[in-house]
């Protein structure tokens, strides 16, 4: 049960999917139930998965408490006949509501996390008012690092303190509801590490299973030009102020070209950006992104934020182009033995500054070489045969 599933939304998505994808392969029954979009179909159905898609809501905001709001969906003849038939109930985003009629079926219940939801309700675990991830020992957000994450997102006051009421008075359910789980998953030894350290959940429900890989096509590894690529949009928690003043430091030395993707007013933020190299796109179609990433030969993940185990890393180091990336999160333990990857400490962006500088004076074939590295070292570490295998082997292990 997922709010949005691909191509909708981002990782956590992309997640879902290559899982459903990988178990229907292996004979496994899958039904997906989550919202639909104008012009989708109610149901569709391809191999062994199902796809059951209903009117939950209009747009793909927020999702983190939409479901709250639908009990008349949950609580559905065609729901409860669903959960019923089930063996497992797989909650891989927000729809924690249903772990509770889950249980009242008696039914085995796996959540897989993509954040950090369980001890944070902003899901980031960072404190913008003090820009630190957070170590207190905490389940609900101060009101003061909620409404200072909300502006910093650049919502208006009232949408600001909304969240603000809001995140600090229900945030502490979702932490009850998703200990109710048969089974907590975690995509990273850091985001597990992060999580247990806030005591949200036994220890003993939690495990460490590596997201799938995306699958990269052979057109997509071609490299044709030498720029650098960024893809988090204007976010502060994906950093994009960090790299804003990497760039403006890396242009009084030797100007670069970094393309930059999801921002909502492209155009007119280009004009501010220009000048330092950063060329704004919006949110670009599959044929698109990919013309683009075939002129990109770096891509900068500059996050602040403790990101469990990004799918851009992922889906660079598969590509075969050469990583810079915040030391922050599961980053370091998805690349760790990369060679053609370069961390550096989160928010430092004369560090960020130096490593561009680097990499924009390799040659093309040192570049190629670095890149082609990277694919085949990342193909052997995360082993989509053996993450299916270790993902079947806990739903034998909760279910018997």
């Amino acid at each position: 049960m997922s709010e949005l599933f691909y191509p909708h939304g981002g990782g956590a998505e992309l997640a879902t999917y290559l899982y459903a994808k990988l178990l229907s392969e292996r004979g496994f029954r899958i039904v997906v139930v989550t919202n639909r979009f104008d012009g989708e179909p109610s149901i569709s159905k391809s191999e062994n998965m199902t796809v059951r898609r209903l009117a939950l809501f209009e747009g793909s905001g927020s999702m983190k408490y939409s479901t709250l709001l639908r009990t008349d969906v949950l609580l559905s003849s065609a729901i409860k006949r669903l959960i019923a038939w089930a063996d497992v109930v797989y909650i891989p985003r927000f729809w924690f509501s249903a772990i509770l009629l889950a249980k009242a079926y008696k039914k085995t219940v796996v959540t897989h996390l993509h954040d950090y939801i369980p001890v944070c309700p902003l899901s980031n675990l960072f404190d913008v008012s003090k820009n630190v991830t957070c170590n207190k020992k905490r389940f609900v957000c101060s009101q003061k690092c909620i409404y200072a994450y909300e502006r910093a997102s650049n919502r208006s006051f009232l949408g600001a303190m909304e969240s603000t009421l809001l995140n600090s008075t229900f945030g502490w359910f979702y932490t009850k509801l998703i200990g109710l789980s048969d089974a907590v998953v975690c995509v990273s030894k850091a985001q597990k590490h992060l999580i247990l350290e806030n005591h949200a959940i036994l220890p003993s429900k939690v495990y460490v299973i590596y997201n799938p890989l995306p699958y990269i096509t052979e057109t997509s590894l071609e490299v044709q030009g030498d720029d650098f690529g960024y893809f988090g949009g204007p976010s502060y928690m994906k950093g994009f102020h960090v790299l804003y003043k990497a760039a403006a430091l890396v242009k009084s030395i030797k100007p670069v070209i970094i393309h930059a993707t999801k921002f909502s007013n492209a155009s007119k933020q280009g004009e501010l950006l220009n000048h330092l190299g950063i060329l704004t796109y919006g949110k670009l179609g599959h044929e698109e992104y990919r013309a683009l990433y075939k002129q990109i030969r770096t891509v900068i993940i500059p996050s602040v934020w403790a990101e469990p185990l990004p799918y851009v890393v992922s889906e660079a180091v598969m590509g075969g182009r050469i990583v810079i990336a915040s030391r922050v999160g599961g980053i370091p333990e998805q690349v760790e033995g990369c060679e053609g990857t370069f961390l550096f400490e989160p928010g430092d962006y004369k560090a960020l500054a130096k490593d561009i500088l680097y990499v924009g004076s390799l040659s093309k074939e040192k570049t190629v070489e670095l890149g082609a590295k990277n694919r085949e070292f990342i193909l052997k570490k995360f082993n989509n045969e053996k993450i299916v295998g270790e993902f079947i082997g806990l739903l034998k292990k909760v279910i018997d």
